[in-house]
């Protein structure tokens, strides 16, 4: 708190309304005031580049291998050409799964925090207004998540591409590369906004990581199979799946199997789900006392 009131702007004029842009400076102030904010973000931006560089060097390896001019020995079958995916190296589930649960979990926090901590009572006696807080919120969280996003998008991309130069790397140009590029780099602030609705909601620091991780990483789980269209068309409204259907390489696409996504639906529970996020925290605040 010290730590905010030490950066914190010049005081208003007394009488005088707050404006957006102030709550826009005071938010930001907010965020960045928390160490854990900068390490959290840089460490698990390296973390999400560095397993997806890992798959791509480890398949160029293993392609480096195959190539081998080396003859089998008589009666042994040559080994089979090796599938591969160059645009899946880039965007290895797990990590970009960690990426969700990191980008909620510091979206959360910009709301819960201030639940835990009490501050949420000066910011809401400062500017009675709680839908222009929440909205500022919003728009300082989106804008660095997406920052973030893109940053470990394009990063990624172009290193993992770069090691697979020689085995069918991609360019930004080829087939379903931008599109790819870019849900992965809007992951980031859907999951973040995803994460202020949960914190609004929970209001509680482990209860709302919890929350969070069951409704972005294990509800999508319980709604994989295909014997019952309403169960796998819940599972298709996920944020997870939309985005594991946005990145597949058109021209390596697998059968999608009964009741697919289609790529105009997957870009639709984009963006419903972040509007509903921003709607549910804006009602809940309001609704709901301090």
């Amino acid at each position: 708190m010290t730590a905010v009131l030490d950066k914190a702007p010049a005081r208003l004029p007394a009488g005088a309304a707050a404006r957006f842009r102030h709550l826009l400076a005071a938010e930001w102030i907010k965020l960045w005031s928390l160490r854990s904010t900068c390490w959290v973000l840089g460490a698990g931006a390296l973390t999400v580049i560095g397993i997806n560089v890992n798959s791509a060097a480890s398949n160029a390896n293993r392609l480096a291998r195959q190539q081998l001019p080396s003859e089998p020995p008589p009666g042994v079958p040559a080994r089979p050409e090796l599938l591969f995916d160059p645009l899946h190296t880039a965007f290895v589930d797990p990590a970009w799964q960690l990426l969700m649960v990191i980008t909620a979990t510091v979206g959360g926090i910009v709301v819960f925090g201030e639940y835990t901590s009490g501050m949420i009572r000066t910011t809401f006696i400062a500017v009675p207004d709680r839908q222009a807080v929440i909205a500022a919120k919003a728009t300082v969280v989106s804008a660095v998540m997406l920052t973030l996003g893109t940053l470990v998008s394009g990063t990624s991309f172009g290193v993992t591409q770069m090691l697979l130069r020689e085995y069918g790397g991609l360019s930004l140009g080829d087939p379903g590369t931008l599109r790819a590029v870019t849900a992965a780099a809007l992951l980031a602030p859907l999951c973040a906004l995803v994460g202020m609705a949960v914190g609004a909601v929970v209001r509680h620091a482990a209860g709302s990581i919890v929350a969070v991780i069951a409704l972005l990483l294990l509800v999508p789980a319980l709604f994989r199979g295909e014997r019952y269209r309403w169960g796998k068309e819940i599972g298709n409204a996920m944020p997870l799946s939309a985005w594991e259907r946005l990145v597949v390489n058109p021209e390596r696409a697998r059968d999608p199997g009964k009741y697919p996504l289609t790529i105009t639906e997957a870009w639709i529970v984009y963006g419903a789900w972040a509007t509903a996020a921003v709607a549910i925290a804006v009602f809940v605040v309001r609704r709901r006392d301090v």
